[in-house]
């Protein structure tokens, strides 16, 4: 099924979620943002702890948020106008902000054999 093209595309700019659903993927549903500055903050913080404590961890949960590693690598190198954490802060939300994009726009194709699998 092809996706509503009258809506935004993952491509543009403009990807933001509604109100509040950012936050719910990202687990923080206790927090309130009045701006995504709040939010990429908050990230940041705990990639500091991460950085610090458990990098491996770290890459292996950016892996899993499916942040690309050609933006990773020039962050980790200093390539970066803002500081590393808040840089790799702002990937994970950037992503995040993607993925929900595409699953409001995107609808899940039925497949043929759907209906055999059903009990």
């Amino acid at each position: 099924m092809e996706p509503d093209r009258s809506k935004n595309t993952a491509d543009e700019k403009d990807v933001t979620p509604p109100a509040g659903e950012l936050e719910q993927v990202l687990a923080l549903e206790g927090y309130s943002f009045a701006d995504e500055a709040a939010l990429v903050a908050l990230v940041a913080e705990r990639v500091v702890e991460l950085l610090e404590r458990q990098p491996e961890y770290l890459m292996s949960l950016l892996y899993r948020l499916d942040v690309l590693e050609e933006k990773i690598v020039p962050v980790m190198r200093g390539r970066s106008a803002e500081p590393i954490p808040v840089a790799l802060a702002r990937l994970i939300v950037e992503r995040q902000k993607q993925r929900l994009h595409t699953r409001r726009t995107m609808k899940p194709r039925v497949s043929d054999q759907a209906e055999e699998w059903r009990w």
